[in-house]
């Protein structure tokens, strides 16, 4: 009986090698051989091969087991590995690969690496190898488990520190050096600004480079903005076509005269499918917070928009609480200016405390977060889906963990400087979870819903759609490599356990949001991978990356307002605006955050770009050269188009969106 010819690589990263040695042992499909002990030294970039003479006949080899042991008086340092190789003798062509690619610890005991063909459950022939599939999940259970961060809303990882995920859940990326120098300066300053040549100032010394910041600086007052940042702003998810008016929005049509079409009326306008709403009813009623020691104020607002014959979105109509009343009144363009700014203003409050909680946190990272935490407990790392998703959702652990110890934790920046606080917070995402659907994820669903597939100047939308098919067809090629027909889906164990799991844990169970309980077909489970991964990536983009540019303007999205809600016309003055926005500090503390949360990583992954060696090779190495052809071909028509802009819309071009939230 010969030996085999075993080979250990280090990969060659700095950093990658370590003083200790590795005991290694194969497993065939009759036994086990003993374990020997490599004493060469695992070097970055090295390869060392021993040869391994079993006792016994082992049988197919399928599985090799690694284990880490310090050396005593080095330091124990963790080692990457590359892979193990082995053939059967120094001569034989033939060689078996058994990927590791990940950092070992000799904490973790034995870690056992399957060979490098990816496959379903239902296609390992040997007992052995579906035992191991079952042993090495139950493992994952009882490290990886559930938490609750708010009652009623989904569920997370039920870790609080990034020391928990160890080296290959946790990552560093390059960050620029953001400059908040200029702003830094007004954090200890507790007072209201003085004018909005005060703001101008700050403005010039913070912003003055960023053109998107100087135009919407010029424009903010203007209606046709405000309607333009509903589309194409960083939260173009909250307007909706509507036909007609929700029964507590007491506006009518002789109100609206003036500012439709000479002898339409709104019933006529809603009916062309020319009117839009923004209805921030998910925050009535919800406790504002106290910031610098002073009571702030939340609203509700109603606003209707029209779009007009200028291919301009305006608003109309803005009710500022939900419940009608005389102390509610209509606010319209034709008031006096002051009112009528002052109520859109409320409107950019509400929708800063949506954009930045719902929009970005609820369905960007803590989405990801579901989906990574179920397919670390439920797929097997050579299940075909676990190496799909991975790279997209992998990092939202860490920046989860983080967010929740820092900006949503007690003196982070939604407790210090944001009117919805850490009162508010739990109570928003509870109502949110209950009222999210399912189409609302999905881009082709949510634009056709919302009315904006077909308006020319939504470019969140056109941008949207077509990422997504790029993004549809890539998954759908990938599910035909593994499965056949929709019996493949049904009867994967494994898939049909992590859709049930994100069903329980992420969406609660609630069958009313219409979220997939279990995949009956390949195209249910193709859109709703499609989803995860466009929400992980491009949706991220488009509500993280924009948030300086439209926020450096602080009376264009006021975190706070420090004053009630008007509830009569013709009470405030130009010069009362100034008292409604956020004092200084906490104006300036929200800006150096959303510097930090604004840029991009020096060292970014584009979308569908991939490290992982499994992306490089066969039949999957060929849909990525195909997607990534397709987003090149997007990424230079947006070029083209908002070369054309005044003000372009960059946020979705796929070479500005990055794989996975890492920020």
């Amino acid at each position: 009986m010969g030996g085999f010819h075993v080979t250990v690589r280090t990969s060659a990263f700095p950093v990658s090698g370590t003083y200790s040695s590795v005991w290694i042992s194969l497993i065939g499909s009759l036994c086990e051989s003993p374990p020997i002990k490599v004493e060469h030294r695992l070097l970055p970039g090295s390869a060392c091969t021993v040869v391994i003479m079993p006792e016994e006949e082992v049988g197919i080899l399928v599985l090799v087991k690694l284990r880490l042991e310090a050396k005593p008086g080095f330091p124990d340092l963790d080692w990457h590995c590359q892979d193990v190789q082995v053939k059967q003798s120094s001569e034989d062509p033939e060689m078996e690969v058994f990927p590791c690619n990940k950092w070992i610890r000799t904490a973790d005991g034995h870690i056992i690496l399957h060979n490098d063909k990816v496959c379903l459950k239902k296609e390992e022939t040997l007992e052995v190898l579906t035992n191991h599939r079952e042993k090495d999940l139950q493992c994952k259970q009882q490290i990886i488990k559930w938490g609750t961060f708010a009652e009623g809303s989904p569920h997370c990882i039920a870790m609080t520190s990034v020391a928990d995920l160890g080296p290959n859940l946790s990552y560093i990326r390059k960050r620029p050096v953001t400059n908040v120098h200029y702003i830094k300066g007004f954090i200890e300053r507790r007072t209201s600004w003085r004018s909005l040549q005060e703001l101008e100032t700050v403005f010039l010394f913070s912003g003055s480079e960023n053109m998107i910041a100087k135009y919407v600086q010029a424009h903010w007052q203007e209606d046709a903005f405000f309607g333009y940042q509903c589309l194409n702003g960083c939260n173009p998810l909250c307007v909706r076509q509507i036909h007609h008016l929700p029964p507590n929005f007491s506006v009518t049509s002789e109100m609206l005269k003036s500012f439709l079409p000479e002898g339409s009326s709104l019933d006529q306008e809603m009916e062309k499918g020319r009117v839009y709403l923004l209805d921030y009813e998910v925050l009535d009623q919800l406790p504002a917070n106290t910031v610098n020691g002073k009571q702030t104020y939340l609203s509700a607002p109603l606003c209707l928009l029209h779009y007009n014959q200028d291919e301009e979105l305006k608003p109309i109509a803005i009710q500022l609480q939900q419940v009608p009343g005389p102390q509610n009144p209509i606010f319209l363009p034709s008031d006096a200016p002051p009112d009528w700014l002052l109520a859109k203003m409320w409107v950019r409050n509400s929708d800063f405390q949506i954009h930045q909680l719902l929009s970005h946190f609820f369905r960007t990272h803590l989405l990801g977060e579901v989906c990574c935490t179920a397919t670390l407990r439920q797929l097997p790392e050579i299940h075909p889906l676990f190496q799909l998703l991975m790279p997209h959702i992998r990092s939202t652990l860490q920046i989860n963990i983080q967010a929740r110890a820092t900006l949503l934790a007690a003196n982070g920046v939604f407790d210090k400087s944001v009117a919805c606080g850490l009162e508010a917070i739990p109570q928003l995402f509870t109502r949110a979870t209950q009222r999210l659907r399912y189409s609302s994820l999905c881009v082709p669903d949510d634009v056709k819903e919302r009315g904006l597939d077909a308006l020319p100047v939504c470019y969140y939308a056109q941008d949207a759609l077509r990422v997504w098919d790029a993004l549809h067809r890539f998954v759908a090629g990938w599910t035909r490599l593994y499965y056949c027909s929709d019996e493949d889906v049904q009867s994967d164990c494994e898939l049909q356990n992590w859709i049930g799991e994100i069903f329980r844990e992420g969406f609660l169970g609630l069958t009313h949001l219409g979220v997939p309980q279990s995949f009956q077909t390949a195209a249910e489970m193709c859109k709703f991978v499609t989803m995860v991964i466009f929400s992980c990536s491009a949706l991220h983009s488009a509500v993280n990356f924009s948030q300086l540019d439209f926020n450096l303007c602080i009376p264009n999205t006021p975190a706070t307002m420090s004053r009630p809600p008007s509830q009569t016309k013709g009470s405030v003055s130009e010069e009362d605006l100034l008292s409604f926005l956020p004092e200084v500090n906490s104006s300036c503390h929200v800006l150096s955050v959303l510097s930090l949360l604004s840029q991009p990583a020096i060292d970014f992954v584009p979308l569908c770009h991939y490290n992982e060696w499994y992306f490089h090779s066969g039949a999957m190495a060929k849909l990525v050269e195909d997607v990534q052809k397709e987003l090149k071909i997007i990424a230079k028509d947006i070029a083209d188009r908002n070369s054309q802009l005044e003000l372009p819309y960059p946020y979705m071009s796929p070479d500005y969106i990055e794989n996975s939230v890492t920020i």
